[in-house]
């Protein structure tokens, strides 16, 4: 629903002269409504469980002029969710390229994803949390980052294979099986201790090279038959 459209009625009445006077702003835009439904969430909470009257509070609204923005709380979520994993494309795409090997690759993608997320990124933890609680809405939104995620690597695996003369059996499937992992050892990781972050990443190296290495010895033995 865009700024133009008319509010529905749902029950609340607009805004008043003496709200504005209280201090409410008389104009916002959306992503006023995102930064106070960011200022809201933290570490044990979740954007599921945030309120409408909540985010229009934060913001310093009229519950009802929230409408003039977003439908509802579930489309203010998408947002975020989109938001997030934007922000963290970017942040790991520049990763993939400083780095000049396949392991490096990694290696400097995982060390970026958990600076990321110990930078109290709340975008980065809405990304992690919402694909396991709140509306089908909310995990349709995280799978469709995973997804582009997915891709990006897809197309990374395809070109170190081609630079290496290496051959990698469903690198699309590998690459599914890579992302799944990372986030869902991500969301793990929020309620970790930041001294475990080394040996995570250590882990997660090693799960995704043993990953790889299987990949690359099943496409040899397709090519033998």
């Amino acid at each position: 629903m865009t700024a133009s459209s008319p509010e529905p009625s749902s029950g609340v009445s607009a805004p008043s002269v003496v709200e504005s006077q209280a201090g409410r702003k008389p104009t916002i835009v959306r992503e006023d409504l995102i930064a106070a439904a960011l200022r809201l969430t933290g570490a044990h909470r979740s954007v599921s469980t945030l309120s409408l009257r909540e985010v229009a509070r934060e913001a310093g609204i009229a519950p009802n002029s929230f409408y003039r923005q977003f439908h509802d709380m579930d489309e203010l979520a998408v947002a975020l969710i989109d938001l997030a994993g934007e922000s963290l494309r970017r942040i790991v795409g520049d990763a993939r390229r400083r780095a000049v090997s396949g392991r490096s690759v990694v290696r400097g993608s995982l060390e970026a994803f958990m600076e990321r997320l110990r930078a109290d990124d709340k975008l980065l933890h809405v990304l992690l949390r919402e694909g396991t609680v709140g509306s089908d809405a909310f995990k349709r939104a995280v799978d469709r980052q995973l997804l582009f995620f997915e891709e990006e690597l897809h197309a990374d695996l395809v070109r170190i294979a081609a630079a290496q003369g290496l051959v990698f059996h469903e690198p699309g499937l590998v690459a599914r099986a890579i992302t799944r992992l990372v986030f869902a050892v991500g969301g793990t990781a929020l309620d970790s201790p930041p001294d475990r972050d080394a040996a995570l990443v250590d882990e997660l190296s090693h799960m995704i090279r043993m990953l790889l290495r299987g990949a690359h010895a099943m496409g040899r033995a397709r090519r033998k038959r």
